[in-house]
């Protein structure tokens, strides 16, 4: 695995937008859909797929307030969806299969982030139980229309947080010892790395591939941490600490410096639409990437008390096959 998982010289850089990672490319015919696609990175890249000329359905747990927030994008479709809830899931999919649509682009964009310990109906941690077994469920239902395109991808929004956990086997759920939110973050997100990596291997053949994308680290967007301003909510990161790891300046205003991971939120979509388009993947899927390009792996382990933006390269436990292999067997245990 770590033999794809390097960079492959694309010519873009982390400063390049969405927009400029699409320019020239034609989605015409081509069906789009985006999780949590209403506001924050999937409203950018909704809007941007959508001039290319893709026919995009948001997924969200309240459409009626999505289709607001998405009012003038064009070429867009709302419909219910709440990961929490695999009834929701099974009905979102079973709509979407009953319209006899192909499908060619999955995004699994929706996600939250570090709160309190929150617990669904079924007892399982909401991080995980969202950011990975919600999505599992909707890509593994829409399996039927992603073969029907004659070509697929599928896209998992991850991060960086992935480098603070692996995924905890034996307790997933936080059921025994303390819960630490980040690391629950932590293992959601190796949870959408080592997804893209069983399902490319799984699913290659039938061409679809899979891949997981850091974004960058971008105040400014809805997820869990931040307010829409970017101003931190309670159970964010406090001024002090964003201002310590430079993401905020002295005067509380966000800093934008790309090649540090520091991005607005036209430079943060990039990497999803360059996942969810380019040619240049055309032969390649199963890999993490970042900053429009696919990441080298840094096997340093992650420290939790670092100054200044973390590190953001793939770490080998997320990339790891034979986890992999684990992940997707648990995951259909927890589902049945």
């Amino acid at each position: 695995m770590t033999g794809r998982q390097r960079p492959i010289g694309t010519g873009f850089t982390p400063a390049s937008t969405a927009g400029e990672v699409a320019a020239g490319i034609d989605l015409t015919g081509r069906n789009v859909i985006v999780t949590g696609g209403h506001n924050g990175l999937g409203r950018e890249a909704v809007r941007v797929l959508g001039e290319a000329g893709a026919s995009i359905t948001v997924a969200a747990r309240d459409p009626r307030r999505a289709a607001e927030s998405l009012r003038g994008v064009g070429r867009v479709e709302t419909a219910r969806l709440d990961l929490l809830d695999p009834a929701s899931v099974d009905a979102f999919v079973a709509a979407y299969l009953a319209s006899g649509r192909a499908l060619h682009i999955l995004i699994n964009n929706a996600g939250i982030m570090a709160g309190p310990l929150v617990r669904d109906a079924r007892g399982y941690e909401s991080q995980f139980a969202t950011n990975h077994l919600g999505h599992f469920q909707l890509t593994t239902g829409l399996l039927p229309a992603l073969r029907a395109a004659g070509g697929a991808r599928v896209v998992n929004m991850t991060s960086g947080a992935h480098r603070l956990s692996g995924v905890r086997f034996d307790d997933p759920h936080f059921t025994r010892g303390d819960y630490d939110p980040h690391v629950a973050y932590g293992q959601s997100k190796t949870a959408n790395v080592l997804t893209a990596v069983e399902l490319d291997r799984r699913w290659a053949a039938d061409g679809i591939r899979g891949y997981a994308v850091h974004p960058g680290i971008i105040l400014g967007t809805s997820l869990g941490a931040y307010r829409p301003e970017g101003a931190p909510v309670p159970d964010g990161l406090p001024e002090e600490v964003l201002r310590a790891q430079g993401l905020i300046d002295a005067d509380g205003v966000r800093v934008n410096d790309p090649e540090r991971g520091l991005k607005n939120i036209e430079q943060g979509a990039s990497t999803m639409v360059f996942a969810a388009t380019s040619p240049l993947l055309a032969s390649l899927g199963g890999v993490y990437l970042k900053d429009n390009d696919v990441s080298a792996v840094d096997p340093a382990p992650a420290d939790p008390h670092f100054d200044g933006p973390p590190p953001t390269d793939v770490a080998p436990h997320a990339i790891d096959p034979e986890a992999a292999l684990w992940l997707w067997g648990l995951s259909e245990r927890l589902l049945a």
